[in-house]
């Protein structure tokens, strides 16, 4: 059964995108911790990051640091934090945030939800950074 991931990936539930490539693509959180918090996400399901091929672990993270380098340039943040945690979507996924406090990297602060237009503007200026 495909998971949340696979189904936001493929279309068939909304996601707002950042990045798209053959490997893997990248997506606001509909949760997030700060605004432009950013989930980087391989095409392929698989469930602990542990079990992914070396290159794609590379190759994910070679994207987080991308996408870290847009929100600086976007948020201005104090730093950008990554977390791994797996426990929410079995699917592997690294939640790449703009901070200004460590408290700010905890799920206990997770905006319940956010609208359409608050995830559309922070992806937009993720999007104009990564321009």
């Amino acid at each position: 059964m495909p998971t949340i991931f696979t189904k936001i990936i493929e279309g068939e539930l909304p996601g707002t995108f950042v990045w798209r490539d053959d490997r893997c693509v990248a997506f606001l959180s509909i949760n997030p911790l700060a605004p432009g918090h950013t989930l980087v996400v391989p095409i392929e399901e698989v469930d602990h990051w542990v079990d992914l091929s070396p290159d794609l672990s590379a190759h994910l993270f070679s994207v987080a640091h991308t996408i870290a380098r847009a929100q600086q340039r976007a948020f201005s943040p104090a730093r950008v934090g990554l977390i791994i945690a797996g426990y929410e979507v079995p699917h592997t996924h690294i939640h790449v945030v703009p901070t200004n406090d460590m408290s700010e990297l905890s799920f206990e602060n997770a905006a319940a939800s956010v609208s359409p237009e608050e995830l559309a503007a922070a992806a937009a200026r993720i999007k104009e950074a990564l321009a």
